[in-house]
This record gives structure tokens, sequence and C-alpha cells, in this order.
């Protein structure tokens, strides 16, 4: 499997020169094997995809959302596939419940009077799943466990398998001080990759519960737990520029030299 981070950032995309090292655009990542793709998450990362997709004559994919807040969907209107009446994107989230779909939600976000087409002139879009978080799903030859996050409105954490390597994608949760989630551990247990969401420190975390994110120490202790072979930071906080970023990059290696901090145009092979 190869995996691409084309969006690593969290709450708004960060155009500034302060943020070119590690990226400004909000989250998206594709998991690729052969002619498959899945998609997580549609932040402006996923404008930057269109391209690589059209480049590659990629035929469909699957959108698996984390959960439907603005920062990890505002990028779908400008994801050039969905344009494409050739092209076939099924759309996957696992946190709502229905009347309240995704696709309802979508007609609501990319509609007037707060988008100017709707969402139904996007012709590559063409199915939405609503799901249980918890439920298995089997998409594109890619086995795909899920995991309810807490997070405000809820969110899915998910984990990617094929071949006998695992991806854990557990963005957007928040945690309680000194009680690690076990159900997230036994989750990623003994992951290839477990990119996780490391908006704060724990120094910040205190001022911040019940805002829905978590700490890159708190990663490290679910990934050590989990004895996972490669910790990715992710969902950057806006306001940790480049100086800063590298500062907390050297810190997080002097402490485990299976963690990194992912960065835009990563790539992954596993």
């Amino acid at each position: 499997m190869k995996v691409t981070f084309w969006g690593v950032r969290g709450s708004i995309p960060c155009a500034s020169d302060t943020h070119l090292k590690y990226g400004g655009n909000t989250s998206c990542l594709t998991v690729e094997k052969g002619d498959a793709m899945l998609i997580l998450d549609a932040g402006t990362g996923i404008v930057e995809l269109g391209k690589y997709i059209r480049a590659k004559n990629i035929k469909s994919a699957s959108l698996l959302l984390s959960h439907a807040h603005l920062d990890h969907i505002m990028g779908l209107p400008f994801f050039s596939p969905v344009w494409n009446p050739d092209f076939k994107l099924d759309v996957f989230a696992g946190h709502l419940k229905l009347p309240r779909g995704i696709e309802s939600v979508f007609n609501a976000v990319f509609g007037e009077p707060t988008f100017p087409v709707p969402i139904k002139a996007m012709r590559g879009i063409t199915e939405y799943t609503d799901f249980v978080a918890g439920e298995d799903l089997s998409l594109n030859g890619f086995m795909v466990r899920t995991i309810a996050l807490y997070h405000p409105n809820g969110a899915t954490g998910y984990s990617i398998e094929l071949d006998g390597k695992k991806i854990c994608y557990i963005t957007d949760v928040e945690h309680v001080i000194s009680q690690p989630d076990q159900g997230i551990i036994n989750f990623i247990k003994s992951a290839d990759l477990f990119i996780y969401d490391t908006t704060y420190t724990d120094q910040e975390f205190p001022a911040k519960i019940g805002w829905g994110h978590s700490t890159w120490q708190e990663g490290m202790r679910l990934g050590q737990a989990a004895d996972v072979k490669r910790y990715a930071l992710f969902h950057h906080e806006p306001d940790r520029t480049d100086a800063i970023m590298e500062k907390l990059e050297a810190e997080v290696k002097s402490q485990w030299d299976r963690a990194f901090v992912a960065r835009e145009k990563m790539i992954i092979e596993l």
C-alpha cells in the first residue's frame, strides 16, 4: 500500500510562507494499491489530489470521512474529479444519524446561500453510504474497520488492512487525562502506520478540554501501548509555523524513534 499525505493541517488552511515546509492544507490523505484508491477526508488537500487523479487517469475512488466539520469537507467542490461524469466517487460516513445522513449534510453546505452550485451537479459523486461506526467495510479490495471517536458531533476512525499490512487513521479525537483509551489501543494494535490527531501538547491540553482534539504525547502513549511500527503526528494546529514544527519534530524524535511529523506530499510505502 502507498499512503500519500495531501493535507495535514487542522481547523483552517494556512496560506502563508511560514507554513511551506510542513504544509497548510487541511486533512486529506490517500491509500493506494494498484488502481484501487481510498481517500481519507476532503479538506483542502484534496484539491491537489484531483490533479494527481487526472494525471494518472484514475477512474474511481472511495471517500471515507472522519466527520463533516468544515475543515474536513471544504475541499470537495474544488476536487476536479467530482465534476467528471466518467469518474466514480463513493462517499462514506459513520458518525451521522439518519435521516440526516452525509448526503443531506452536503446538500445543506454545498448549496444556496452558502455555495452557488448544488451538490447534485457534482456528477462524479455516484453514491452515499451512512454506516454506524464499529462496522466493517470491504472496499476496493481493502478491509476497512471502523471505530467511533469522542469529538463534538461525533467522528470515525479507520483501520485499513491489506496483504498483512495495517494503517490506522485516528483524527479529531479527545482523550481523558491519565486514562488511555483501551478501545483505541486494541483497534490500532501492531499497526504498520498509526496516524493520530496531535493538535496540542500535554501542556496546552487542559485549556482545550471539550474542543475535541488530542496531543502528540497521548498519541505516543497509545502507539507504544499498541506496539505500532510507525507513528505519524497529524492535524497540526494552524498557529504552528515551520519553525515551531521543526522544534516539535526534534523533540518528538528524541523521545521515540518510531515517531515522525506528517508533511504534505509525504509518501509512505508499506
